[in-house]
Parts: C-alpha cells; structure tokens; sequence
C-alpha cells in the first residue's frame, strides 16, 4: 500500500513531539538509581505505577499532535478516554512511558510509544528510547527505520533455539518457566521497546499472553510488520485498533519465518489471567 502523501509530514511532528517529551521524561531519570523524588510515584492500580513524568509527557504530546492535528481522535493510557474516538477516521494511540517500572527503577528500558490509525490499522509509528537514544519509525508501506536507517528482522527459520524477549513482571511471576530451555529467553521490560527490538533484527521474537492495551503494542506492530515480521493474537487473527474496549489477551510478534511455528508451539499454552 502506498503512503498517503500526508502521512511523512505528520510523522516528522510525531518524532519532534517524542524528541521533545523524551527531555522532559529524562529531567526524572537517573540510571541506575530510583528516580528522581520530584516524579511523584504513586499507584494507580494493581502493579501498575503513575510518575509526574508519565503525565507531563502524555500532556506535551497531546498538545503537539492535536494542535497541528485537531481531526484525529486520541487513545493514551494516560488520559481519561472518550467514546468521540470511535467515530474518527484516525487517531492517535499513545503511551508517554510504556515501561514506567523500569524508568523508575533507573533501567533504561522503556519507550515512548506514538501510533495513528486509519480505519482501524496503524499507519504511522514512532517508538523512541530517550535512554538510549534510539528513534525506531514506521510508515505502512516504507519500511522501518531506526534512527532514519533502514532495519530489517532477523533471517532465522529455526523455532528452537531463537532469541526471544520476555517481560520482566512475566518472569518473576514464573511464566516464562515452560520455555526457559526451548530459546535464548533475555528479560526486558518495555512490549513497545520488545516489539523494537525484533523489527531490527536484535531479537527474533517476543510474545506475551498477558492482557496488554492497545496503546502498549500499536506502534510496535507496525515496525514488525514493515520490517518483514507479523504480529498477531495467539490465535493467529489480526490487531484491529480504537476498539471500544482496548484491551486484548495476546500479543505473538516473530521475524515473519517463526511466526506460524510459535503459534503452532503455543496453541496449548493457556492465557494468563486478567490479574487487573
């Protein structure tokens, strides 16, 4: 499918607005130590923390993108929803810090996570890891790039022994225990910086059986899918966004070769329990 003509200009606004909230996120950040005591860590549901820094990058962006883009809806995990998104052609689907545990434990593994929606399917993607540093982009039909250099996933066709990324919380629960001997299992917090990491090529997979929102994995699928690889439910079906309700059971995202062998090798593996 081609770009929409539109659609490089409004990325180059999504990348500025992600530069621009990344300085604000990392005036909290201290690596390797719990971050900064003004960020104002609090609870707001079960294992699920808020930080000044998640509401004040979650603000600046949505200033950024609904000014100069005052058609579109908007989905974050930060902002109040409202039934008017559904009625929108596009909408942006956001989240200011996918990883907020991680930004506050000091371990740069977190993301923020910018995709718009046309009809239903991510059109524009931009993942960035103030961190590290890394701009990770997507137009639907472009290619993905990783500061603006073309990336790929992995080549490998073999399911036995692939790197594999697994969530943090996931694996101190003891999820991941079934598979710790079938792959090369790293931990990682971030589904936004995993789903990154595999459309480069880093890692050939991630999967999660967890419940996740659609502002977690949007602009994720979309690097996955324009860098060669799929993503999909653990049935196998496609991701459709601005659903009513957000939330979905599964997110299995593979180099594209591994991805009808992971399905085949998790169809018995049941889904872990809506712990929220």
């Amino acid at each position: 499918m081609p770009a929409h003509p539109a659609l490089p200009d409004t990325l180059a606004t999504m990348i500025r607005a992600a530069h621009e909230a990344g300085v604000v996120i990392m005036s909290y950040f201290r690596p390797g130590q719990t971050v900064r005591a003004n960020a104002e860590v609090r609870d707001k549901g079960l294992d699920n923390p808020l930080t000044k820094a998640d509401l004040e990058a979650d603000a600046l962006l949505r200033h950024r993108l609904l000014t100069s883009h005052p058609h579109c809806g908007w989905l974050s995990e930060e902002t109040v929803d409202h039934p008017e998104r559904l009625d929108r052609e596009q909408i942006f689907v956001v989240d200011p810090i996918d990883g907020t545990k991680e930004f506050i434990a000091g371990i740069g593994q977190f993301a923020l996570s910018l995709a718009l929606v046309e009809q239903g399917r991510p059109v524009l993607a931009c993942v960035h890891n103030p961190a590290t540093g890394e701009t990770f982009t997507a137009i639907r039909g472009k290619g993905t790039r990783l500061n603006d250099q073309p990336v790929r996933t992995s080549l490998r066709r073999e399911l036995d022994g692939a790197s594999c990324l697994a969530s943090r919380s996931e694996t101190a629960r003891g999820d991941w225990e079934p598979f710790l001997h079938a792959w090369r299992i790293q931990t990682m917090g971030s589904i936004a910086y995993k789903l990154a990491l595999v459309s480069c090529g880093r890692f050939d997979m991630t999967f999660t059986l967890s419940p996740k929102n659609e502002w977690d994995f949007c602009a994720g699928e979309l690097l996955v899918q324009e860098a060669g690889g799929q993503v999909t439910h653990k049935d196998g079906t496609p991701f459709r966004y601005n659903q009513v309700n957000p939330l979905v059971r599964s997110v299995l995202a593979t180099n594209g070769p591994l991805h009808a062998p992971l399905l085949a090798r998790l169809i018995d593996t049941p889904l872990a329990p809506d712990r929220h």
